[in-house]
């Protein structure tokens, strides 16, 4: 393997992880971001996200020489761009990220380079944004200056083990783009990689997100319809999904994430006219805030200046990344109309725990009327809900992941509600679905 000296530019949930994959595989890596705090903390080989098995990664690259972090791009053989591309308010994405790091490396360019873009972009964002922007390097795409969208396909709390076992589409402006861009992914990738165009590798990333999106949406349609028939969502999915070309997903308070939650909206952009499930499930998985509020509200009702508890804010379990949480709306909603909260999430550090009003546990449910199960964590599976009883006025849960023991929280005095089940009088929940399958 040739030794390559590369310039990631965004060190983020992506960048980082990507940047120092390279490194740990024997290239030389300098990695860009606009915050000081980012640089000094990759410099001192420590990390400032949570992702499983990565700060050992750091600390090792940055030990050995292979792995640093600076505010500005440097002259490289491989340019990596992998910043951020949010929504605006007008559903339509934010290119100013990827506009401003493919300025950024212009005068650092040089015969022979390889750009390679991340970022989650539309489809012909590549052609049509990125490709002008390089041009005024002077360098002939393609021949001297090669070009490739290659997506990112990875999951937050599973990048390291996914960056080398996932597939991998390479989309080249051309071939010679393409096959370089292979070149330099093979140092870590054991996985197939699937050559095609830059424009359809971009679709394809959307794709895979959108049918995701479209799925949960049913699933939380369906989980509104069952609370209307008194169906247990969760149960009826689960013997839906026995059937062999069957997959439903599954409810929950909405979706958030940098992927799900935004590029469904790209392809909408890309053609409004004619994206109309995917834009109806996109709105369906944004009415779910409300729609866990609007339960809540029923379940105290009659309960005066109710105290909520809210156990999770992330966007999904066992990360610390808030992109997008449909929790945070929940939150807003509350908020405003002065609703008193206790919100907690042990995956939280400083200083964004100050930032959403976080407390401790105990803190978080006293006095409380209800706690609100947001985020799939690990620790929240392991509470023992007999110690929180004691601290609450009254107690009730109203668990959105279906992650709780049923049983032991009622045990310990609890009333439980899933999300999408109003089915409490059903005789055979005592048998489970495990039973049906003996």
């Amino acid at each position: 393997m040739n030794k390559e000296k590369i310039c990631c530019v965004g060190l983020g949930y992506i960048g980082l992880p990507t940047a120092t994959m390279f490194a740990v595989n024997g290239h030389e890596v300098v990695g860009v971001d606009v915050q000081d705090h980012v640089i000094d903390t990759i410099n001192d080989g420590d990390i400032h996200i949570e992702e499983p098995g990565l700060k050992e990664m750091v600390k090792g690259a940055v030990m050995e020489g292979n792995l640093s972090a600076s505010l500005e791009p440097v002259e490289a053989d491989v340019f990596i761009i992998a910043v951020p591309t949010p929504l605006t308010e007008n559903k339509t994405a934010n290119l100013e990220y990827v506009k401003d790091a493919t300025e950024s490396i212009l005068p650092y360019l040089k015969k022979d380079n390889l750009v390679i873009i991340e970022s989650t972009i539309a489809p012909r964002t590549t052609e049509d944004v990125v490709l002008p922007i390089l041009e005024k390097s002077n360098l002939e795409l393609g021949e001297e200056l090669f070009v490739a969208h290659c997506p990112e396909r990875v999951l937050p709390g599973q990048i390291i083990q996914e960056l080398v076992n996932n597939n991998r589409i390479i989309g080249g402006i051309n071939e010679k783009s393409a096959l370089k861009a292979r070149r330099i992914y093979k140092s870590f990738v054991q996985a197939n990689m699937y050559i095609t165009d830059a424009t359809t590798a971009e679709m394809v990333k959307l794709m895979e997100n959108t049918y995701r999106d479209v799925n949960i949406a049913l699933a939380n349609e369906l989980a509104k319809i069952s609370e209307e028939n008194k169906i247990d969502i969760w149960e009826a999915i689960a013997l839906a999904n026995k059937h062999p070309r069957v997959n439903v997903h599954l409810p929950g308070p909405g979706v958030g994430g940098h992927c799900l939650a935004v590029d469904p909206w790209f392809i909408v952009e890309s053609a409004p006219e004619k994206a109309k499930m995917i834009e109806l499930s996109r709105n369906i998985n944004d009415s779910m805030p409300e729609f866990v509020v609007r339960n809540v509200k029923e379940i105290l009702f009659g309960i005066g200046d109710p105290k909520i508890s809210i156990f999770g804010i992330t966007y999904k379990g066992n990360v610390d990344d808030l992109r997008e949480s449909p929790v945070l709306e929940i939150i807003e909603i509350l908020e405003s109309e002065n609703i008193d909260l206790g919100i907690y999430d042990p995956h939280i550090s400083e200083p964004q725990k100050s930032e959403y009003g976080l407390t401790e546990l105990e803190e978080s449910v006293s006095g409380s009327d209800i706690i609100i199960i947001g985020a799939d964590h690990n620790e929240f599976e392991d509470l023992d809900p007999a110690k929180l009883a004691p601290e609450m006025r009254n107690t009730k849960v109203y668990d959105t992941k279906n992650i709780l023991d049923k049983e032991k929280w009622e045990k310990a005095g609890f009333k439980v509600i899933k999300i999408g089940d109003y089915s409490d009088y059903a005789w055979h929940k005592e048998y489970g679905v495990a039973e049906l399958d003996k």
